[in-house]
């Protein structure tokens, strides 16, 4: 039986319900009241019976917001009922039913459900046991149905309660199942936009910085020096051109609704740094790298983090350190890859000094940047650690510590690491067709 709790307004189908079940309760009381148990022809029903009758089903309405009261009456009218010449038969104890069953229903602990069911019955059951004459089978099974109906109607209410209390915790529980559902999509697009705006942050703020070192070289060489000028602008054709490219690669990928029609560039990583740092060394900026220990293959999310650290903290040296060359650094060991970045610049403040020409702009004037933050995130995803910071001798420091899976073949990481060693020394010893004065002079 459905019911709302409290003592406010209750809906119109359920008085519908409630007078139903009132009025068939009160049908019931009556004709049991006028039940003899000598077999007789049935008779009106009498004035006890009436009040009996009225009585009883009065307390039916308020069984859900007095529970214990209408249980109280129903059971005493029931009780009375012998002690008025009335025979105590199932009929006549339906309100007792009535009340048994909502109140297993309702009732707050199984415990006090079961004490007030088993008190209906037995005190039905005394009041319908003859104190005199011996007790006849009709006799026996007429008491034993007055007690066994509020067990039963008990028993069914509790079955109904655990019903319905398994139904909530199942909808309650889809519910939750729902809210994880939105959460942890609501989770995986913030992670998403985030994985986006690192990539496009990198990418940008990569070719950009580039482009702008060199367009600064041109116009500081443009009079004294046409031919390096016109050196550095072919450069900075191809810098922007590229720039463009990963640029219309990163915007189209985003733009796609399903998979790609053709396979998509592979990630970069360190087996691209050569051509990174001599991108690098043609704006104007000296990069020397050094490499320890055996080199091994790394997954591709740690070597896409490994080559955008090296990417932006070079990419933070051409813009604000000041300074015309940096070094990298990779150190190889068991369980993790040490990649160091440095440089000897006098920070934002010197590099603001530093430039010339036209286009210079102070640091000041530019907003804080991510570039730090994008590279500590990459760190963490992936299970390392870095930190920044100014070196104790001048300069800046960028330090990463990438872990690394154990070599499973020994043979292939040693190919791979001489491989990656030769391509770096190769490039590290390449002519320094923008390292001499005059490019310095312009960052």
């Amino acid at each position: 039986m459905t019911h709302t709790g409290g003592g406010g307004p209750r809906p119109r189908g359920t008085w519908w319900r409630e007078g139903a079940i009132t009025a068939t309760a009160f049908a019931l009381c009556l004709l049991g009241g006028v039940v003899k148990d000598d077999g007789s022809t049935l008779s009106p029903p009498s004035a006890v019976a009436y009040f009996i009758a009225v009585v009883s089903c009065a307390a039916l309405p308020v069984r859900h917001r007095a529970p214990l009261a209408a249980m109280a009456v129903t059971t005493a009218s029931g009780v009375l009922a012998p002690f008025l010449g009335l025979l105590l038969s199932p009929l006549i104890a339906a309100p007792a039913v009535i009340t048994a069953y909502s109140y297993a229903l309702t009732a707050r602990t199984e415990r006090r459900a079961v004490s007030a069911v088993a008190l209906i019955s037995v005190a039905l059951l005394v009041a319908s046991t003859p104190l005199f004459g011996a007790l006849s089978w009709k006799d026996a099974s007429r008491v034993g149905a007055v007690a066994a109906f509020p067990l039963v109607a008990g028993v069914l209410g509790h079955s109904v309660r655990n019903r319905r209390a398994y139904l909530a915790a199942m909808e309650e529980r889809a519910l939750r199942a729902e809210q994880s559902r939105d959460s942890e999509a609501r989770r995986r697009v913030a992670e998403e936009r985030v994985r986006i705006a690192r990539e496009l942050h990198d990418l940008v703020a990569h070719q950009i910085t580039l482009a702008n070192a060199q367009a600064t070289v041109a116009a500081h060489l443009f009079d004294t020096r046409p031919e390096q000028t016109r050196k550095s602008l072919k450069e900075l054709v191809e810098t922007t051109s590229d720039a463009l490219d990963e640029l219309r690669a990163t915007v189209g990928l985003l733009r796609q609704s399903g998979d790609a029609a053709v396979p998509a560039e592979p990630a970069p990583g360190l087996s691209r740094l050569p051509t990174l740092l001599e991108s690098f060394r043609r704006a104007g900026l000296e990069v020397s790298a050094h490499q320890e220990g055996t080199a091994r293959p790394l997954p591709p999310g740690v070597d896409l983090t490994a080559y955008r650290i090296v990417q932006e903290a070079l990419t933070n040296v051409t813009k604000h350190a000041g300074t015309r060359s940096a070094r990298v650094r990779l150190v190889w060991s068991r369980d993790r890859v040490t990649i160091t970045v440095a440089d000897d610049g006098g920070g934002a403040r010197t590099a603001a000094t530093a430039a010339t020409g036209p286009g210079a702009s102070t640091a000041g004037d530019r907003p804080p940047g991510y570039g730090l933050i994008g590279m500590r995130e990459r760190a963490t995803a992936v299970g390392g650690h870095l930190s920044a910071g100014r070196r104790p001798e001048g300069g800046f420091l960028v330090s990463a510590q990438l872990p690394v899976p154990p070599a499973k073949d020994a043979t292939h990481g040693t190919d791979g690491a001489a491989a990656v060693e030769n391509r770096t020394a190769d490039a590290a010893t390449a002519d320094g067709r923008t390292g001499d004065a005059e490019a310095g002079d312009a960052l």
